[in-house]
């Protein structure tokens, strides 16, 4: 049997698939340092950079386990056109955030609450999504708080993290996306909005 470094990239995405975690962290070493160079290149922000680059490795996780991995034998092509496609996501989101259609007289462009000192109501329904969140994350099982904490309030990368609690990039990246899809279904389950 061939030693799991000499695998192909399909053959790996395949074991991984079947559930061998260790076949997508070697798909990760081989593919990593491309893919956040790419993401980079476009991107000209380092943290930005690696957002997206984890953002899209949690994208490929999900692709894989659901079976809809399709490319066969470039997989290294395939990952870098998921973390292109999400900094152009990325790009026209901000871009639409920044258009303010002066059409409708109606509407004053300077009137806009991102150029405006927060009132108390706003500090009272910041506080309380503060609150909410924290009772969301409480509620979260043990690991993906851990993994929670660790990326949002301690800025670590997946990297740290994995070290940090001794599992592999990928579980990390798991109990990352599991935290999130489980404080949403919190947060429908019990009504609780977390936006103004």
């Amino acid at each position: 049997m061939k030693a799991k470094c000499d695998l192909t990239d399909e053959q790996l995405v395949g074991a991984y698939a079947e559930g061998d975690n260790n076949a997508f962290d070697l798909l990760l070493s081989r593919h990593q340092q491309n893919v956040f160079t790419s993401i980079l290149r476009l991107t000209k922000d380092r943290d930005l950079a690696e957002d997206i680059f984890q953002e899209t490795f949690i994208k490929a996780i999900m692709f894989i386990k659901q079976g809809r991995y399709t490319e066969s034998g470039k997989f290294g092509a395939w990952i870098t056109r998921i973390a292109r496609n999400l900094v152009l996501d990325h790009f026209r989101q901000e871009k639409s955030e920044r258009n303010v259609s002066t059409d409708n007289e109606e509407v004053d462009i300077l009137n806009r609450k991102d150029l405006c000192d927060d009132n108390v109501e706003d500090f009272l329904i910041t506080e309380q999504i503060h609150r909410d969140v924290r009772r969301i994350i409480s509620a979260l099982p043990y690991n993906q708080r851990e993994v929670l904490i660790m990326r949002y309030y301690r800025n670590m990368s997946f990297k740290e993290i994995a070290e940090a609690t001794n599992v592999s990039i990928n579980t990390a990246l798991g109990r990352m996306r599991y935290a999130l899809m489980n404080m949403r279904r919190i947060a429908d389950a019990n009504h609780i909005v977390l936006t103004f």
